[in-house]
């Protein structure tokens, strides 16, 4: 089954009983079975089962662990049902209350914990879908009561935390107003979040806790809208340290940086070497706000001081649309090493300021510029280093590159726009691993891309100007 089409297929497959007979379906809410979610037997879920969470008027107060494998054709399924208004139900982190039959370790660092479990028996879950809640306030000042009674959460609690597990689904949720929004630990693998609303994470003042900070075996961020972080919070938008990541289709808005893409905490020889070297953004729209955080848009490399440990790799940035709000320098790449480099083609680089503030990149590392379209009187880098800056296609320059509005955030090309089909073909690998098949439509929904339309610049086709 296409993870791409997985959160759709859920929808309009819950069904009234469970088509496999031993799998049962546990439903929760107003005039439902269950209440509340403590009477959900967490530590005992089984293949093809499914949690449906009704929407009500308040949220739940619950915090639980999932320590149990599903398989690939009956995985365990906890899914919010929406109300008639199309609320989701909400999870919420204050005041909540741990099942008492669970008992599992780092309690504290989130709302709905994946793996590392005493009862249940710990083992690596798999195949878990958890899709359309909403889930809140995983931080300080609030609290919850656990097997230690009263317990305050620590600045680094996550709505969700994964510990350990593999083929893990999180679709259509909001992760909200937490430490973290969402949170992965190095015994995870193949991890998607998709069509995700996940904001108004962090600690004020801190630069430590983000809306995202993951670092799993393979993971695919696609048709999520990341927004700012919570007012006076330093951290990042998404923060990773993952082999095999993939950020595509998505609205990130907002943030310290918009993606810091650092070394990895494996330890060796579990490092996958291949994965771990190549990373891949591509069809996204990042909006740099005008603030007084950093001024660069993504750092690729690592930030722990252990050169052995970096990327030093080859990132990947493709038909990404990139808008800086800041009066001040912009600049689009920080690489950590002289052993990262970027293949940049095919994007959409503009600033609200002219266009002598916006820079390619900072330091170190090199930058293979293919065709882009640039702010007119862009510059190499705002600094001296050793990195370098090759142009090896044709650069597009201009004061716009011709929005539909950008007063609305409306980044279609016109028709008459100055990129038309002018990009560059993608390089093997990634026309051969990620080629361009979709677009994202705000928000969180994905069209298919047109194939007459794959070397248009930035992450949206052009097409006809939306009806208003």
């Amino acid at each position: 089954m296409s993870v791409v089409f997985l959160w759709s297929l859920l929808i309009s497959a819950i069904p009234v009983f469970s088509p496999h007979a031993s799998a049962k379906d546990y439903v929760v809410g107003p005039q439902a079975p269950l209440n509340e979610l403590e009477e959900v037997p967490w530590e005992s879920l089984e293949p093809g089962d499914k949690v449906l969470i009704h929407a009500r008027k308040e949220p739940y107060r619950s915090k639980w662990v999932i320590c149990r494998r599903g398989t690939t054709d009956q995985p365990i399924v906890v899914m919010g049902i929406a109300n008639s208004s199309g609320q989701r139900p909400v999870i919420d982190g204050r005041d909540a209350l741990t099942r008492s039959s669970l008992n599992f370790w780092s309690e504290r660092r989130g709302i709905i914990k994946i793996g590392g479990a005493n009862r249940p028996a710990d083992l690596i879950p798999a195949h878990i879908t958890i899709a359309n809640l909403e889930i809140r306030s995983a931080r300080p000042p609030f609290q919850f009561k656990g097997r230690e009674g009263v317990t305050p959460y620590p600045e680094n609690a996550a709505s969700i935390f994964i510990e350990k597990g593999e083929d893990i689904t999180i679709s259509n949720c909001v992760l909200h107003d937490s430490g973290n929004g969402f949170f992965t630990s190095p015994q995870t693998r193949r991890i998607l979040v998709e069509k995700c609303s996940i904001y108004g994470n962090g600690i004020e003042g801190s630069i430590l806790e983000h809306n995202n900070y993951t670092s799993s075996e393979g993971i695919t961020f696609q048709f999520n809208q990341f927004g700012p972080l919570r007012a006076g919070c330093l951290g990042n938008n998404l923060k990773d340290r993952s082999a095999g990541l993939v950020v595509r289709y998505n609205w990130i808005e907002g943030g310290n940086r918009m993606l810091d893409l650092v070394d990895s905490h494996w330890k060796e020889p579990t490092l996958p070497e291949a994965n771990y070297r190549e990373t891949f953004v591509f069809g996204n729209i990042l909006i740099k706000q005008n603030d007084r955080g950093n001024n660069q848009v993504v750092h690729y490399g690592g930030d722990s001081g252990r050169l052995d440990q970096y990327r030093m790799g080859t990132l990947f940035f493709y038909n990404n649309t990139v808008i800086s709000e800041r009066p001040a320098t912009t600049v689009l790449f920080r690489l950590s090493s002289m052993q990262e480099s970027v293949d940049c083609r095919n994007n959409i680089v503009w600033t609200t300021a002219p266009g002598r503030s916006l820079a390619i990149f900072d330091g170190n590392g090199t930058v293979n510029l293919y065709n882009n379209w640039l702010k007119k009187d862009w510059r190499k880098t705002h600094s001296t280093g050793q990195g370098e800056i090759h142009e090896l296609g044709i650069l597009q320059t201009g004061d716009n590159p011709g929005w539909v509005d950008i007063a609305r955030q409306d980044f279609r090309l016109q028709t008459d726009s100055q990129p038309l089909r002018t990009g560059s073909p993608l390089p093997e690998a990634a026309s051969q691993k990620h080629p361009l098949k979709f677009y994202y439509k705000p928000q969180r929904e994905f069209e298919n891309r047109p194939a007459d339309r794959q070397h248009d610049f930035g992450a949206l086709p052009i097409l006809p100007p939306a009806v208003k």
